[in-house]
């Protein structure tokens, strides 16, 4: 027989769960910081502890000796690495970070009255049984009771007047690139804007991966060219020196969204710069870093165009805020017939899981 076994209450170790939780926290804050590496992000909280903003009591030595207990880190050849788990620990930590900041409110499911997919979810609600009504509905608890009720005994056949079914709405499915811009800019002037759009990104993963299952979500970096990431290796990523070729990205991001089979597709593009290269084809790299190149501009702006044609939506997250900027997104945004937030970078977080939310119960239009 199976039951529970209680025991007296222990305060401390409530206590010391709580404060492992805290410096787990920050570690993993850290780790975004030094792109997953844990040994440098263990020697920034020692920093931390040694310029008083770290109590002198925390014993940073068994915290690692912890992380090491759990699986969150490997030591192999006397080198920290983060293993798999550690990985989806960050995922974790990022999405709850960011929705701990959320209002609370009615973002819910992503329902829609439209079939935007061929899948759909049930509800608690029942209601009789019609012709067509998938069989696999059906709620046969409930519709054999229906059946005793009626005959006041338990050998009855089931007629289709008892049958009762779950009802359901429709759920959309949806394949979304997440476009990420690793432009040197993004670490200049005295604020990191790489950092909190890597989190962005590892938060819509773990979103995606455990409550939409039937998404997908693809990482696209582009500086002066684009590359795909693997969700795994998104923790290591870093900016580079690098101008921003727009249209690359966008280009491979469309490309990517065309061997999806969801009915629904979207780029949620952050950046903070204007697009400064592109390639030309049989003529190579062509670059202008000086204000808003003619030429580097209007090609941008064709692929915008070439995604709305496609179906395709651009949501653009904007980390920077200059008038001539703006007055670019705006353009391409005009162009796509897609949306712009304009934001800091602590709050881009807030503007894009919201944003997919929103959209999410819009889908199947």
């Amino acid at each position: 027989m199976f039951g529970f076994r209680y025991g007296s209450w222990d305060p401390e170790l409530l206590k010391k769960l709580s404060h492992f939780k805290q410096l787990l926290d920050l570690f993993n804050f850290l780790l975004l910081k030094s792109n997953g590496d844990p040994e440098r992000a263990m020697e920034m909280m020692r920093q931390l502890q040694q310029r008083g903003y770290l109590d002198e009591s925390v014993d940073l030595d068994a915290f690692q000796k912890q992380l090491n207990d759990r699986e969150i880190v490997s030591t192999e050849l006397g080198k920290m690495q983060l293993t798999d788990k550690g990985v989806q620990g960050l995922r974790q930590s990022s999405l709850e970070r960011i929705f701990q900041n959320l209002q609370s409110g009615g973002q819910g499911a992503h329902m829609t009255p439209y079939g935007g997919g061929n899948t759909n979810e049930a509800l608690p609600e029942r209601r009789d049984f019609q012709f067509g009504d998938d069989i696999e509905a059906i709620d046969f608890n409930a519709s054999m009771w229906n059946a005793v009720r009626r005959e006041g005994n338990t050998d009855v056949p089931l007629e289709e007047r008892d049958l009762v079914v779950h009802d359901s709405e429709f759920a959309t499915s949806c394949a979304t690139v997440l476009l990420l811009d690793i432009s040197h800019s993004m670490i200049l002037y005295g604020e990191d804007r790489f950092t909190p759009a890597k989190q962005v990104a590892l938060a819509l993963t773990e979103l995606i991966m455990t409550r939409y299952r039937k998404d997908t979500l693809d990482i696209v970096l582009f500086g002066d060219d684009a590359r795909p990431v693997p969700i795994k290796d998104l923790p290591f990523t870093a900016v580079g020196p690098y101008h921003t070729n727009t249209k690359a990205g966008l280009q491979l991001a469309r490309k990517l969204l065309e061997r999806r089979k969801n009915p629904n597709k979207q780029i949620f593009m952050i950046t903070d710069g204007k697009p400064t290269v592109i390639q030309i084809p049989g003529q190579g790299t062509y670059r202008n870093t000086f204000g808003l190149d003619e030429m580097i501009v209007n090609r941008t702006l064709d692929e915008a165009v070439v995604c709305r044609r496609k179906g395709i939506v651009i949501t653009t997250f904007m980390v920077a805020q200059d008038p001539y900027l703006e007055q670019f997104i705006a353009e391409l945004t005009e162009k796509n017939r897609g949306r712009a937030f304009f934001s800091s970078a602590d709050q881009v977080g807030d503007f894009v899981l919201v944003d997919f939310l929103r959209n999410r119960k819009r889908r199947g239009r």
